[in-house]
């Protein structure tokens, strides 16, 4: 059993991706509706992987990776959200994201995490 951060502001979201990953080895899911939830949740719980949305009140999903990053430069962070934009994109790359999904298409994620822990 792997387990998976899922941080996102939305209910909604955390519960369609939680819903793709619960019949998958990436079953322990760890919840956070912010980025400094995000940030302390990774701390205590070290997941296999984590999925930040961009953008989430208090601490955005870019300093959320950033923070996660100093803590364990190891750190699997796919990065999620609903605009595409390319700039976005780049800065989740250079700040050490290992992916990038477009939300609310969660197609082929359970593939990506499959070859992040490969």
């Amino acid at each position: 059993m792997k387990s998976v951060l899922i941080a996102d502001d939305s209910q909604f979201m955390r519960k369609w991706l939680r819903e793709i990953l619960q019949d998958t080895e990436y079953n322990e899911i760890i919840e956070a509706s912010n980025g400094q939830e995000a940030i302390d949740q990774y701390r205590q719980a070290r997941p296999d992987v984590a999925f930040l949305d961009i953008t989430m009140p208090d601490v955005d999903g870019l300093e959320a990776l950033r923070s996660i990053r100093i803590i364990d430069p190891q750190a699997k962070v796919v990065m999620c959200s609903a605009m595409s934009a390319q700039s976005q994109v780049l800065a989740a790359l250079k700040a050490g994201a290992t992916d990038f999904i477009v939300k609310p298409y969660f197609d082929g994620v359970v593939d990506k995490l499959r070859k992040l822990n490969a």
